[in-house]
């Protein structure tokens, strides 16, 4: 849907009057470092170019109107002075979060409607609600002259997940979604948000997004036990060592001292977040001196010691993956997100992404009996304010 046909189905939606304005916020993807930002580490996201848009337009009341193209059924109607999360109201109550934490800093807001269209995948892994936070956000800031910087709209936007809707996130996804830049990838820590903007210059090559279309039910599950592993790991080797984190360790450090880890599953878990720490500092020095070919390598490293060390990726994900290395053109591939569903992440020269796309969609369909869809991904600015 473009731009135009998204401001007919608003007037069509909410009849005739001012024209609406467009924001946009974008969807993410980590091109490596998974499960180290609770571990210390530090993570390498980017925007992309496709996401959320929103339109939307003032009104002379109190009453906020939210709709969505994705989600024809659902058509909320609340008070701007009466913002509570009720489950029945689904995905706005991700919006609804954002106003309740605008009003709370202190911002008067005002009456307003908005259709949003999503342009991600429901439930691929591609940070759809912190593309609609963020995308709120910056129309809030807009309509209402609010003096808030992006910085802020991002840890905003995480607070919206965490105390309002209750999903326990990390600051990763709308980090990326609020500070992204073209061209470029994010080397971030987490904990203290010091980051520096990395270029991603593909040379010939294209960044393929491939969701596996699997429904994903052990997540919340599975990553809550991960992280109690990892705890566990700290605690047994805070008996020798002055450590925080996992990613406190380089590879030597934990190789002289993994022994302090009697479980072996334990051990298994913190050797992924260690290694992977190191992988995303080496990806980083890769990219910077322009080695396509060894940054591709850790990507490969990466899924492997997410299959067989953490754990998290399941026969879609490893299929997809596999099926990937398989194609002459590939560099590397991965899954990326949480895992057990979602997305992998391939680099593919240009000559090669016809080819990659029809045969690993076709075997991957024979093996799984799944239909994969396949994004020619950019990377694209953060949130803005279209027109």
């Amino acid at each position: 849907m473009n731009n135009q046909e998204l401001k007919s189905r608003f007037t069509e939606l909410y009849g005739q009057g001012e024209e609406p304005s467009l924001f946009f916020a974008p969807g993410r993807i980590n091109l490596i470092g998974e499960h180290i930002d609770y571990n210390g580490g530090n993570v390498f996201p980017c925007a992309l170019d496709f996401g959320t848009t929103a339109a939307a337009r003032k009104r002379n009341d109190s009453k906020i109107k939210f709709a969505s193209v994705n989600f024809p059924d659902i058509l909320v109607e609340v008070d701007v002075n009466n913002i509570a999360y009720d489950k029945k109201d689904g995905w706005t109550n991700y919006p609804k979060g954002v106003v309740d934490q605008f009003l709370k800093k202190g911002f008067a807001l005002g009456g307003f409607e908005v259709l949003y269209y999503g342009a991600i995948p429901n439930g691929a892994g591609l940070s759809s609600s912190a593309s609609i936070e963020l995308v709120t956000c910056v129309l809030l800031k807009d309509f209402f002259n609010c003096e808030i910087d992006q910085l802020e709209m991002v840890k905003l936007s995480q607070k919206v997940e965490n105390e309002f809707v209750g999903v326990n996130c990390g600051i990763m996804d709308q980090f990326a979604v609020g500070m992204g830049k073209k061209d470029r990838a994010i080397y971030l820590n987490c904990d203290t948000l010091e980051y520096e903007y990395v270029p991603v210059n593909l040379q010939g090559m294209k960044l393929i997004i491939a969701n596996t279309n699997k429904r994903r039910g052990l997540e919340d599950s599975k990553y809550n036990e991960r992280r109690r592993e990892c705890d566990m790991a700290v605690a047994a080797l805070q008996t020798r060592l002055d450590i925080d984190y996992l990613a406190d360790l380089t590879p030597e450090v934990w190789e002289e001292n993994k022994h302090l880890i009697t479980f072996e599953t334990v051990r298994k878990r913190a050797e992924h977040a260690v290694y992977e720490n190191a992988r995303v500092k080496e990806a980083v020095a890769k990219l910077k001196q322009g080695d396509i070919i060894a940054f591709g390598k850790l990507l490969n490293e990466s899924h492997k010691s997410l299959r067989d060390l953490y754990e998290v990726t399941g026969f879609e994900l490893d299929t997809l993956v596999e099926e990937a290395w398989k194609i002459d053109g590939v560099l590397g591939a991965r899954m990326t997100g949480a895992g057990f569903g979602g997305c992998t992440i391939s680099i593919v020269k240009e000559e090669a992404v016809n080819r990659f796309m029809r045969q690993v969609g076709e075997n991957y369909e024979k093996k799984t009996g799944l239909k994969a869809d396949f994004y020619i991904a950019n990377i694209g600015d953060g949130a803005r304010k279209l027109d």
